[in-house]
């Protein structure tokens, strides 16, 4: 589906989401449900729908639509329903700038520098990979090298092949799919290398992209020096200690002509800088409450934007709850303020949303900093939660019910994640 061209751009809307992939789209019809009449929903590309046209593999929305869907099918079932919901979609467009007053200058092919007001904005920007330059892997600098979720859109969206002896470094979930994307394709998957002593990607994709393939995986191993001029020649892996640093004694070769980069996702805050919004230093996105906003008042954010998921279904909830609270605040409806605060606490390197109010339900989602087995998940004092295991590459999330919370007198609330 090709997103239809939008040919008046009103002066003011209800709400602005910036970002139309699954988090934008989300927003969008959340905000429609919570009584927003006029919505714009802007995003950078050609067409609507983000990263998940080019996700062709299986495995969304198992937990939203209660069915396994293709990336396409997820991403078409969602701008169906914003296009039905007579929301406005501006495509080809970039958002750089908004002030406190929540004006929006923006930058289109179609219609020029424009400004336009909102009453609400919503961030939905997503994230972006990590490149080599992040990691500063030694060596040439050949073509050859590049990230993950780039060869995905050359195989699935171009029909291009990025190379036929192939190394990828980390394991994230889009180096795991084009492993094996990869190997159907005829192209030899010699192994992948994490740097960690686990994986970092989810488990079904580690037994159903490199298992199933015979793929190997290799553990606290990184490559040390990239080879060749003009064109990836090989690469030098070696193992490496606790403390993260390599063993060049151990070290081996490996030819190969082309090296993919898995080594996670960074936050599309930009935008988020601009306006001066307060950061979390571990997510590297925005500070946000239990209603998704953000430090900036009428600001919302959801998605990737605020912290990286594992799976899409999950950027859909938390970005319906966005743009519902973005819908709430723009008529005269928000609930009272909240009057907790998460602070991690063992083996729990952040939660979202940093705050709480002890009037209505929440879910938490949070992240673990090593693998831990029969354990407990612990708010304080007033809820725990036995689980069989947690684990970093997977996003952990906990519903809060006001019933644990109606006893609670304190502004502070540590989580916990604790060996029983």
């Amino acid at each position: 589906m090709i997103t239809p061209e939008l040919r008046h751009l009103a002066p003011r809307y209800d709400v602005v989401i910036s970002g139309g992939g699954p988090a934008g789209m989300a927003a969008a019809i959340g905000a429609r449900e919570h009584g927003a009449e006029k919505i714009l929903m802007i995003d950078r590309e050609r067409e609507a729908g983000g990263i998940l046209w080019q996700c062709i593999h299986h495995g969304f929305g198992l937990h939203h639509f209660g069915e396994e869907l293709t990336g396409p099918e997820y991403a078409q079932r969602y701008l169906q329903q914003v296009l039905a919901d007579d929301i406005d979609v501006l495509t080809d467009t970039y958002v750089y700038d908004i002030s406190p007053d929540r004006q929006l200058k923006l930058m289109s092919g179609s219609h020029g520098i424009r400004t336009i007001e909102a009453g609400a904005v919503v961030l939905a920007m997503g994230a972006r990979e990590r490149t080599r330059g992040a990691i500063r892997i030694p060596g040439e600098r050949p073509s050859g090298v590049l990230t993950a979720g780039l060869a995905q859109k050359f195989v699935n969206m171009m029909g291009v092949l990025p190379g036929r002896r192939v190394v990828i470094l980390g394991s994230g979930d889009i180096g795991l799919i084009m492993a094996r994307r990869l190997t159907l394709e005829g192209v030899e998957v010699l192994g992948v290398h994490e740097i960690m002593p686990h994986a970092n990607g989810l488990n079904r994709n580690i037994v159903q992209c490199l298992h199933d393939f015979d793929i190997p995986l290799t553990l606290s191993s990184t490559i040390v020096d990239i080879r060749g001029r003009e064109r990836v020649t090989g690469v030098t892996v070696a193992p490496v200690d606790e403390h993260l640093r390599p063993d060049l004694s151990r070290a081996r070769d490996i030819d190969c002509d082309t090296v993919l980069l898995s080594i996670g996702l960074i936050p599309e805050n930009e935008l988020s800088r601009r306006i001066d919004l307060r950061l979390d230093p571990v997510t590297s996105g925005p500070v946000v409450n239990s209603t998704m906003e953000t430090s900036a008042n009428g600001v919302f954010a959801c998605g990737n934007v605020v912290h990286v998921h594992d799976l899409v279904d999950f950027v859909s909830q938390e970005a319906l709850l966005a743009g519902r609270s973005a819908g709430d605040y723009v008529t005269g409806h928000r609930p009272p303020a909240d009057n907790i605060r998460l602070v991690p606490g063992d083996n729990v390197a952040y939660c979202v949303p940093h705050t709480l109010s002890t009037d209505r339900e929440h879910v938490v989602y949070m992240r673990v900093r090593k693998p831990m087995e029969k354990c407990t998940i612990r708010f304080g004092d007033v809820l725990s939660s036995k689980v069989k295991y947690v684990f970093p590459a997977e996003m952990v999330n906990i519903t809060v019910k006001p019933k644990f919370l109606e006893n609670f007198h304190d502004d502070t609330l540590r989580v916990d994640v604790v060996q029983r």
